[in-house]
Order: structure tokens, then sequence, then C-alpha cells
């Protein structure tokens, strides 16, 4: 295996080092003489690569796939260029000497279209090179360049398309990026076709001036220092001349062909032959239409009968043939479309059933705010951002957040835009997508000019500057945000707000049946016989309720499977796997090694064990309303004073107690945090910050 990597790295690197040697080889054609057996090889190759361009043009099923030709055309220009001038060198220096002066090639090309008369030769040479150049070249060159036009006009419009499929969830990422690099490629193969496409015309202009010289020159040679008779000498060079000038044109013409058929397949697929066979074989009729008239002219006096004859004989053939096969086709056809008539009819249910899906998470874009996702300017492009978030989750939490889709939404006001969870909106905000935005949280004059606002995710106070003050305000110490970064900020709170509902049935069943090799025996000996897949999903939402990840599957399965040996409440379940995730969770609200905490005391303690009514997985808590609110407002005034000293404090509370206490407490406060005891790590350091014991708890529970 060794060997055989060894030996088709050699030949890769030969390849390579056979182009340069090709190169450095047409270079020194241009300097150095060449023998007549030399060159007699170089034109059998310029004549064979030719003819090997055309065969490959005609076989390709996109121009995409000989993106190289305009490489090719630049060589095999030079090659005929050099072969030109090295014949050129030999017919003036030898041509005295007789018609294979120049070699064998170019002497019985001669010889063959002189056929004895100098005239008609030098004739048909001249119209050689008017097809070539007046024909040919001039249509392959317009085309080339109006396809180049056209393919950089539309690069907008294609890429948009792409950017909107993706957005839509019908073609994946690597899908996109393929279709990306396909676009790329093709409007740098058009760009490089429309400049490519000048070596063939200057080649044909090259040509004829070589010819023009060859003549005169070389007639003046013979005779003024070889003493050559006018005529033998005209006659010789002549010769000489248009043989060489028609193994040139010949693979200029093949060339100018292929190229020709290259830029002109434009957007048709498959191999040329089968496209023009499939094409012209879809109208019978035209064939019909063609064997009557070459019928009437076979029958019409002075021309000649057979060959009308047989050509009307054949389209008449192909136009039956042709009929059979579309006779056959449309039957086909028409047989599917009445099995595909019939399972719509037995599936009538299920475009009602696409109607009412509703996609988890989508956001609506006034039509202003379609740059984020059809135009970068030079920053990530929203939908980018998109799958950059959704990433950042799944490593967070555990779970891979559902295809979010964009989409605009022409009856919104231009600026704003909509966050819908689960077909409910969400949250809504405006940004103005040529700006950017300067939190200002004290509310202060910043001293730049721009439209006041009020920032989307928290309701600060906000300006929105132009981008040509972003350096200002860095310098000051402001930071600036982009349009899309406010965006994505605002769908990150919306989905940490929603995560419970976000873990579908079928999202809980992707994480058991992927979950690690050593844990398949623990989920099978427990689900379901313990517990159901769908009790096990909102275990995980009561915990993805309070932001706790749920990457951590094994170890949250073993502590489901050691409570559901002594209870069957969800709450409870999930308290016990929240200690079990002891070291996460003290990880998480962990500041400089420390947690801050504040006790939740004696009577407050007091007053929800009195609360709690019934026993065992049927415990509730019965608090007084006006004393529940009188916790929330306690809770309120100490986190808020100690918020204005820097500090952000947990609730810690008795095991027993937390599931109430934080049932209280996420009404009006969801993002304080509320621990237990038993949350806390034993190797994680605690500082008690105070308590919220206050006169009032003793009263009302008393």
């Amino acid at each position: 295996m060794n060997r055989l990597r060894q030996l088709l790295g050699g030949i890769a690197e030969t390849r390579d080092l056979g182009l340069a040697l090709g190169v450095a080889a047409i270079i020194a054609m241009l300097v150095l003489p060449m023998p007549a057996w030399l060159l007699d090889f170089g034109l059998a190759t310029s004549i064979t690569v030719s003819v090997l361009i055309l065969m490959t043009a005609l076989f390709i099923d996109n121009p995409l796939q000989l993106s190289s030709f305009p490489t090719i055309l630049l060589i095999v220009t030079m090659l005929r260029l050099g072969l030109n001038l090295a014949s050129t060198r030999l017919i003036l220096g030898h041509g005295h000497e007789g018609h294979r002066a120049a070699g064998g090639v170019i002497g019985a090309f001669g010889e063959f279209l002189m056929g004895g008369e100098t005239i008609i030769g030098l004739t048909i040479f001249l119209i050689l090179i008017v097809i070539n150049f007046v024909v040919i070249t001039k249509g392959a060159g317009r085309i080339a360049e109006v396809g180049a036009r056209f393919s950089l006009d539309a690069m907008p419009g294609k890429q948009m398309a792409i950017d909107a499929d993706l957005s839509a969830g019908m073609i994946t990422e690597d899908q996109a990026r393929a279709k990306r690099a396909e676009l790329e490629a093709e409007s740098g193969f058009y760009g490089a076709m429309d400049g490519a496409s000048k070596f063939v015309k200057g080649d044909a202009i090259a040509s004829v001036v070589i010819t023009g010289i060859n003549i005169l020159v070389g007639l003046t040679i013979g005779v003024v220092l070889h003493g050559l008779p006018f005529g033998e000498a005209f006659r010789t060079y002549t010769i000489l001349t248009a043989g060489e000038g028609l193994v040139s044109q010949i693979p200029a013409l093949i060339v100018s062909t292929a190229a020709g058929l290259l830029v002109s397949k434009g957007g048709a697929r498959g191999k040329t032959g089968m496209a023009l066979s499939e094409q012209l074989g879809r109208y019978p009729q035209a064939f019909a239409i063609v064997g009557a008239l070459l019928a009437a002219l076979a029958l019409a006096p002075g021309l000649p009968f057979l060959p009308f004859a047989l050509l009307a004989a054949g389209c008449g053939w192909l136009s039956w043939s042709l009929g059979q096969t579309a006779a056959r086709r449309r039957a086909d056809e028409l047989a599917v479309s009445i099995i595909e008539a019939e399972k719509s009819a037995a599936e009538a249910a299920e475009p009602i059933a696409e109607t009412l899906a509703i996609d988890a998470v989508r956001i609506e874009l006034g039509y202003a705010l379609l740059p984020l996702i059809n135009d970068s300017n030079s920053e990530p492009r929203l939908d980018d951002q998109v799958r950059a978030l959704r990433r950042q989750l799944a490593a967070d939490y555990g779970f891979v957040l559902p295809a979010v889709r964009i989409l605009d939404n022409m009856t919104l006001p231009p600026h704003q835009y909509l966050v819908f969870v689960r077909g409910t909106e969400a949250a809504r905000g405006e940004i103005r997508i040529d700006k950017l935005l300067v939190i200002n949280p004290g509310g202060a004059p910043l001293g730049l000019a721009g439209e006041t606002a009020r920032e989307p995710v928290f309701g600060l106070p906000a300006l929105w500057i132009d981008r040509s003050l972003r350096d200002e305000a860095a310098l000051r110490g402001l930071t600036t945000v982009t349009c899309g970064t406010v965006v994505t900020t605002h769908l990150t709170e919306v989905v940490k707000a929603n995560l419970p509902d976000l873990l579908t049935y079928t999202e809980t069943q992707k994480l058991l049946t992927e979950v690690h090799r050593d844990v398949e025996k623990l989920v099978a000996e427990i689900i379901p016989s313990k517990i159901t897949v769908s009790a096990v999903q909102r275990v995980l939402q009561t915990l993805l309720a309070e932001e706790i990840s749920i990457r951590d599957i094994p170890t949250i399965l073993e502590g489901i499977a050691e409570a559901v040996s002594f209870t069957q409440s969800i709450r409870f379940i999930a308290e016990h796997v929240r200690a079990r995730l002891a070291r996460q969770i003290s990880a998480q609200h962990t500041r400089d090694g420390v947690i801050p905490v504040l006790l939740l005391g004696a009577r407050w303690d007091e007053a929800f064990s009195e609360a709690i009514v019934g026993q065992g997985d049927e415990r509730q808590l019965a608090m007084a309303p006006d004393l529940v609110q009188r916790f929330i407002d306690t809770v309120a005034r100490t986190l808020d004073r100690w918020a204005e000293r820097g500090e952000i404090p947990c609730l810690l509370t008795n095991p027993a107690l937390r599931p109430f206490v934080r049932s209280v407490i996420e009404r009006a406060r969801p993002a304080t945090v509320v621990l237990s005891q038993s949350e806390i790590h034993p190797r994680v350091r605690v500082r008690a910050l105070g308590t919220l014991d206050d006169d009032s708890a003793t009263a009302a529970a008393a």
C-alpha cells in the first residue's frame, strides 16, 4: 500500500514537472532553432492536443468540468505561435532547398492544399482564416463576454437564493457551501473566458501577418540571395507558407470550435450530443416537415434526386421513431401521474398536517432588515450568528436547539423583528440596519450624535450612531453592537427563558438514544419499567427551567434511577438529580471561587415549613397570599440592596423547602437562583451575606 501511495505521489509530481517542462519548451521555441524532424513532432502534438480539447468539450456535462480551459487556451496558443516562429525560421533559412525544407508535415500539407494551383491554395487558406477569425472566434468571444457580464450580474441574486434556501431549511450547510463554491467558480470561469477569447483572435491575426512575411521575405531571399528563378521561388515559398499556415490554422480552428462549444453550452447539462438529441428529438413534427420539403426538392427538375431522397427518407424515419418514443413517454408519465394521484388521495391528511406544523423558533424580519441575511457588510450574517448560537447553546445546556427559521414579513414595520417560540410571539424589537448600537446604562449624555432608543433585550437606554463613529466611541470606552448581535442576543435570552418548551418528546428520545454506551444498560433498566420517556422529559424540563445544563446525561439518569425507588413525583425526582449535580451547579454559581448566598433565616424557614401540607409526594405549599407577597417584597428589597453593592447572591435553603421557595420566587424574580445545602459541593466555599429574617414573618406565621 505504501509503495502504491509513493507511485501515485510520484505520478502527481511528474505531471506538475511535465507541464513546467512543456512551457519551458514553448519558450525555447521562441529563441532556439529547431530541426525539421522536431518541428514535425511539435506540429503533430499541436494537432493531437487540439483534437483532444475538442472531444473533451463535446463530452463534458458542465462547462465548469473544464474550468481550466482558459489556461489551456493560453498554452496551446503559445504552442502554435512558437511553432509558427520555428517554421518561419526554417522556411526563410532553408526554403530554397525544396518543399521538404521545413519538415514533412508542412510540405505534405502545402502540396495537398495547393493541388498544383498556387492561387487556389492561397484562397482556401484565406477562407480558413476568415472562418476562424470572423465567424467562430468572434462569435465565441461575444458569447464569453455576454456570459461573463450576465454571470456577474446574476451572482447577488443567486447568492440570496442560496441563503434563503439555507434559512428555510431546504438545503444543508454543506450543500449551501458547495453551491456558493460552484457559483464563484462559474463567475470566475466566464470572466476568464472573456479574456481568453482574445488569445484566439490575436492568434488568427498573427497567422495572417506571418503568412505575408513568409511569402514576401521568402520570395526576396530566394531570388536575391539564392538566385532562384522568380516563378520557382514563388511556387516553393508559397507551398511552404500555405502548408505552414494550414497546419497552424487547423488546430486553431479546432480549439476555437471547442471554445465556442464550451461557452455556448450555457445552462445546459449533460454531454453536448445527448443534449442536442434530447432537445431536437422533442419535436418529431419538425422532422416530418423537413422530410416533406426534401422530398419536394428531390422531385424538382435540375436537382440531383438521390441525396435529397435519402435525406427525406432519413427525416421521415426519424419523425416516425421519435413520435413512437414520445407516445411511450406520455403513456409512462400518465401512469406515474395516476399512481401519484392515488397516493395523494390516500394521504389526504398529510398536507393538512404539514400546514398545522409550527416552527420551534422563528424570526420574522421587516423588509429593511433583509440585508442581515442577504448582505454581510463585512460582518457576520444573521444566519451565521444563529448557527453559532445553536452550537453554543448545545455546549452550555446539553441539547441541540431546533433549526431557527428566518423569514421576511412585509406586514411588519420596516425596522422591526419578531421572535416566535412554537408559533407564539415571544419578543419583538426595532433596530437600525445601517447603524451601531451604543448602550448607555446610566442615561448620561454620551457626546455622540445619534438616535436615542431603548435597547430591545433588556430595555436599557441606548443610542444608534453612524458606523463612522465606531472608532470615536471606542476611544471613549463605549461598546458598540451591530444589528445582528442585537437580534442574536435577544434570541439568546428568549431561548433561555423558554428552554423547557423547546425540549420536546422527540428531542428527549434522541438524547436517550444517543447516550454513551456505558449508560445504555441503565436506560434499558429504568425505561419504561420504572419511568416513562415523558416523565424523563419533564424532569429535564424542570432542570432547564432554572438553566441547569442537562449535558451530563449519565449523572442525570443515575439520579433518576435512584429517585424512582422512593418517589414518583417529578418535582422531587428533579430535586434529587440536582443534588447529584452539585459539582456542576456549584461551579455554575461560583464567583472568584466563592458562592455568595443569602440564608432563608429561621423565621422564613419556619413560615414555609408550617405552610406545607400533605405527606410524601402529595406535599404542597399552602401559604397565605399576603405572606407570599411579603416574602417576595423582602427578597426584592434585600437583593436590590446587595445589587447596589455589586453582589448578586443566591438564596440558600434546606433541601426540603427549596422547590417551594423557588415556586414562590420565580413568579416575581425568575432570575433569582435558589439553592439547597445539598447542592453545594463540599469543596466549594460559601460566603453568607446575611438572612431574609424580618418581624412580619413571625407575626404572619403565628
